[in-house]
């Protein structure tokens, strides 16, 4: 088992080191953190609390991650963050762990991309294979899906849930749920289409696209409310998985409204 801690850090006792572990100059690690096998701390990264990072995960320097979430109703009590594998965590990124209001746990999944000064607060679930880009923010009990991809300045509000492959423009304001594979533009963020860039890079094939498409135009530009044209496109289209994906996000349901075209905008997007 190969381990190397420039002599500048503290690793304090208590805290787990898998093979492997690099951790340069000025780095931090606390009693509770647990790092997996081949993570690389570059230098100047603060670990705090009941952290785990997974294997091969690099953090680059001045990220904080694992301190106590920003949450007043916080007293203290036990509160984790998991981190996946094979993550890539940039520049001054913090990542908070769990309240007690929101399961205690913050979870974000294998390799994710978090790019200078982006931020994930307590209680968030982050996918596999999620993108934030530069200055994203995530406020409290945000769901990010896998393979979601989200450009720089973007912030989500508390409780929003950004479905699976879906894409979030620069700077957009996200209050509304944003479907899986759809694509949210502008502030307030509207629906603007699908996210046909991310699907053609995911290898969805053209036929699949194409029902998405008429999916689409039937849930958010047919007739009859909304409840009723979700039904229509679970029966319209039982066979395609990416649909019935989004038929599901719908029918969950969650704390904020869902993210809709505006002023007839978007059909063809």
């Amino acid at each position: 088992m190969t381990r190397k801690i420039h002599p500048s850090s503290v690793v304090e006792e208590g805290a787990k080191l898998g093979a492997d572990v690099e951790i340069g100059p000025l780095c931090h690690v606390g009693p509770q953190a647990t790092l997996g096998d081949g993570v690389r701390l570059v230098s100047h990264v603060s670990l705090a609390g009941d952290t785990t990072i997974g294997a091969r995960t690099r953090i680059f320097p001045f990220a904080a991650i694992g301190h106590q979430p920003q949450d007043l109703k916080y007293r203290g009590e036990p509160v984790r963050l998991v981190v996946g594998e094979e993550c890539l965590i940039r520049e001054h990124v913090t990542m908070n762990p769990g309240t007690e209001g929101g399961g205690s746990v913050t979870i974000v999944g294998p390799r994710s991309v978090f790019l200078t000064n982006a931020h994930v607060a307590h209680d968030c679930r982050i996918g596999e294979g999620v993108i934030l880009s530069n200055n994203v923010m995530l406020a409290g009990h945000v769901t990010v899906g896998d393979f979601a991809n989200i450009s720089g300045g973007a912030a989500a509000h508390q409780h929003v849930r950004i479905g699976a492959h879906a894409f979030v423009g620069g700077l957009a304001g996200v209050e509304h749920d944003l479907i899986p594979f759809g694509m949210a533009l502008g502030n307030r963020a509207s629906l603007a289409g699908l996210n046909f860039v991310g699907l053609k890079r995911r290898g969805f094939p053209h036929e699949a696209i194409h029902e998405l498409r008429r999916a689409y135009r039937m849930l958010f530009f047919g007739k009859g409310t909304l409840k009723e044209r979700v039904g229509d496109v679970a029966e319209a289209f039982p066979d395609q998985e990416a649909v019935q994906q989004i038929v599901a996000f719908l029918r969950e349901g969650g704390d904020r409204a869902i993210c809709v075209p505006r002023d007839g905008k978007g059909e063809e997007a």
